[in-house]
């Protein structure tokens, strides 16, 4: 039984988070690492070289977590993707909608923090408006609609929802032996599909961000699933994984974190609160930004154009925080951590928030054509 004091271990799961997402800040600003971004490039200039950098980074986690669970290091079966229940309408709602803020709000979760990192006042006021609305969809008004209404529209998977259980299910095969054949086949397409362009090859900068953010999330699953865990908590005398909000081993996301800073900071006094492998990922953030921008000289205060811009950074705020949360996570948090465990809830969602950015971008070109 681990004899380490869970106090103790919390405050160094913590840093740990910290120290990880303090790596993905800075590596994030200076090699432009953006969903929102890559889509945009993707729709309005057909250059695909952002979304291959995306991509790199989800075929490094897919190797590195398939990887920490062969070698038994963590259960990933215990983290919030792969349950036998599959809510695909709070996938798709979910996505859709965050997919929709986040293109209003010009950037998702992770983005809105390293931008605040960079002296965005625009991303500060989106990140009080997504957190409120993240801890509305977790506790209140919101949070009854998705109980209600959305959670309640899924299917039961008894196999599970992730692909190597999926499969071997449907083959009757091993799953061990699946996990290693479907990484290995999702990670190998994504790696041709990104290193047959030979710009990319050539970029720097791209496969810097790519294989970096891939291994933070990798290393986020070490954290919280092997360093942060208990097999035994003495205070509660049950496994437990120490200093996640979710009491699962969790690795990077975007959304809810940002609720629980809010709330911590709201609630300081209050000894039940603690600083989170969350929390500590969304302030790393931040941190590993500002750091970065201050030492290249990119620091730069940035304040709204208009009140329709402010207008539509607020809604896209608002939309980030119900989506995240209903969606199970934003474009990090299920679009990389949680395709890594290549649960097909995850690759669901991944789709629908690519899918409700890009439509929303048509319509503002659209709307800009019939102004001009």
């Amino acid at each position: 039984m681990n004899e380490v004091n869970p106090a103790a271990l919390a405050t160094t799961v913590a840093w740990s988070g910290f120290a990880l997402a303090f790596i993905f800040g800075a590596v994030a600003n200076k090699t432009n690492f953006c969903t929102m971004g890559a889509v945009s490039d993707m729709v309005n200039m057909g250059d695909w070289g952002r979304m291959r950098m995306w991509l790199l980074a989800i075929a490094v986690a897919v190797l590195g977590a398939s990887a920490l669970q062969l070698a038994g290091l963590v259960q990933l079966s215990k983290s919030i993707y792969m349950g036998s229940n599959f809510p695909w309408l709070s996938y798709l709602v979910g996505g859709l909608t965050f997919g929709i803020g986040m293109t209003l709000g010009s950037g998702c979760g992770s983005k809105t923090l390293i931008r605040i990192g960079g002296g965005s006042l625009k991303s500060l006021v989106v990140f009080v408006f997504l957190g409120i609305s993240a801890y509305v969809t977790l506790r209140g008004l919101f949070g009854a609609f998705r109980v209600t209404v959305l959670d309640p529209v899924s299917l039961q998977l008894s196999s599970g929802q992730d692909l190597p259980s999926l499969l071997a299910a449907a083959f009757g095969a091993d799953k061990r032996t699946m996990l290693m054949l479907a990484s290995a086949a999702v990670a190998g397409v994504l790696l041709l599909f990104v290193f047959k362009d030979r710009d990319f090859r050539g970029n720097r900068d791209g496969i810097l961000g790519g294989v970096t953010v891939g291994l933070v999330v990798v290393g986020g699953w070490f954290v919280s699933g092997k360093l942060g865990y208990l097999v035994e908590d003495p205070n509660t005398l049950q496994e437990a994984f120490v200093a996640t909000n979710s009491g699962r081993l969790e690795s990077l996301s975007f959304v809810a974190p940002q609720a629980y800073t809010l709330e911590l900071l709201m609630f300081w006094t209050d000894t039940s609160k603690i600083v989170t492998f969350g929390i500590a990922s969304a302030i790393g953030v931040v941190t590993g930004s500002a750091a970065y921008a201050l030492a290249s000289g990119n620091f730069r205060w940035e304040s709204f154009r208009d009140a329709k811009d402010t207008g539509n950074h607020m809604i896209g705020g608002v939309l980030m925080g119900f989506g995240g949360v209903t969606a199970m996570g934003c474009t990090v948090g299920q679009g990389i951590t949680g395709f890594s465990t290549l649960a097909i809830g995850s690759m669901f969602t991944l789709a629908a928030i690519i899918a409700g950015s890009a439509l929303t971008m048509k319509w503002q070109y659209a709307r800009m054509m019939r102004e001009a």
